[in-house]
């Protein structure tokens, strides 16, 4: 028997992204929101940053999302995600629109137990009160870890004393009870280490799985309001329209030229290299270009007529830029004449790469384009 998934619960790890895409969701019953699970610099401890969760209300918040996640990529790196500096929420304008969770066990909130600076939780709420105005839910979990209690314990006096909503959230790593041993085999292949390896992580709990409505309802009976309040979030991210078609940036153009004519442009340039790289012979490449150039033509139809170049433009950027910066590519076999990025003929091999998207709904073309991995960072 299937569970039916929570409706009335929220989840801070969830891939919210994904499941805007997949409109089945609203047939199964499910509200997709748009967020994301952040971390935010820990100037004292910078292994360990805090964490919170940010909703889009509407398209303002998804506006300030963006902002703040490409500023983080491009300017607070870490490891492995980039992290938001604590001062970019004080700009104004920067927190419009999003409803912040303050972030459960790994929250800042929970770290100053740790610390014993409990007495700095007024404070910390205060600012954030300010910067997310009736935005703002302290967020407690209970996943059978030894400092869940406590920590809700604290979160609740807090958010009485302050009077700040709670909101009950589930830390889902996996769907079902069962599936926690293989998660344990995930993490230690991630980590490097085996499953009897007394030093691998632990942090995790059978509790971690997707839990039903009627499970959340029961784990979170003595806190009615975090379960009510889990609803009223749902209820007010109501953002539409953003992931239901392609979110492309607008590719720059030398002279104003128009993306069609641009991508004209280097395909057309492109095919020159390449048959003069695959035919010597003058004659036999001019007895040749007639075959490519009809194929080139079929295929930059129906680009064009999907409204597809600025995506093709923006590939054809990133492989070009890797090859020319000592990152070693695979080739997207997509991007057939666009600007060299691959040096196999699809004609010869017979590759068709968009003939059949002609009677298909328009959406982005998947590619197949692999870096080495340690340039990935670069």
């Amino acid at each position: 028997m299937t569970r039916r998934p929570p409706r009335s619960t929220l989840s801070s790890s969830s891939a919210a992204s994904d499941v805007y895409k997949r409109q089945h969701a609203l047939s199964a019953g499910l509200k997709p929101i748009l967020g994301c699970d952040v971390k935010i610099k820990n100037n004292k401890f910078p292994d360990n940053p805090y964490r919170m969760t940010f909703y889009c209300m509407n398209h303002t918040g998804y506006h300030s999302l963006c902002v703040l996640l490409t500023k983080a990529f491009l300017e607070g790196q870490d490891p492995y995600r980039g992290q938001i500096c604590d001062d970019w929420l004080d700009v104004p304008g920067a927190t419009d629109g999003l409803i912040a969770l303050t972030g459960g066990p790994k929250g800042r909130l929970s770290q100053l137990i740790d610390t014993g600076s409990e007495r700095q939780a007024g404070g910390i709420v205060g600012r954030w009160k300010k910067l997310f105005p009736n935005r703002l839910y302290i967020e407690l979990q209970r996943a059978n870890r030894p400092k869940d209690e406590n920590q809700n314990a604290f979160l609740v006096t807090v958010a009485s004393r302050f009077d700040v909503p709670v909101v009950a959230t589930h830390p889902v790593q996996f769907l079902e009870p069962q599936d926690f041993e293989a998660h344990e085999v995930r993490c230690c292949i991630a980590g490097g280490f085996t499953i009897t390896d007394p030093r691998r992580d632990k942090s995790y709990t059978r509790e971690q799985y997707l839990k039903s409505e009627e499970q959340m309802c029961e784990l979170f009976k003595d806190v009615p309001s975090a379960l009510a309040n889990s609803v009223i979030i749902a209820k007010r991210c109501n953002l539409d329209g953003v992931l239901s078609k392609p979110q492309l940036p607008l590719f720059p153009t030398p002279d104003g030229m128009s993306l069609d004519d641009y991508m004209d442009h280097l395909s057309r340039e492109g095919l020159e290299k390449r048959l003069a790289f695959l035919y010597d012979d003058e004659k036999v490449r001019d007895a040749k270009r007639p075959e490519y150039v009809e194929r080139l033509d079929y295929e930059l139809g129906i680009i064009k007529k999907m409204q597809f170049p600025g995506y093709f433009l923006i590939v054809q950027d990133f492989i070009n830029w890797s090859k020319t910066h000592g990152v070693p590519v695979g080739p997207g076999l997509s991007l057939i004449h666009i600007s060299e990025p691959t040096r196999r003929t699809p004609i010869s091999y017979a590759v068709f790469c968009l003939k059949k998207k002609k009677k298909r709904k328009k959406q982005t073309h998947p590619l197949s384009v692999t870096t080495e991995s340690n340039s990935r960072g670069i």
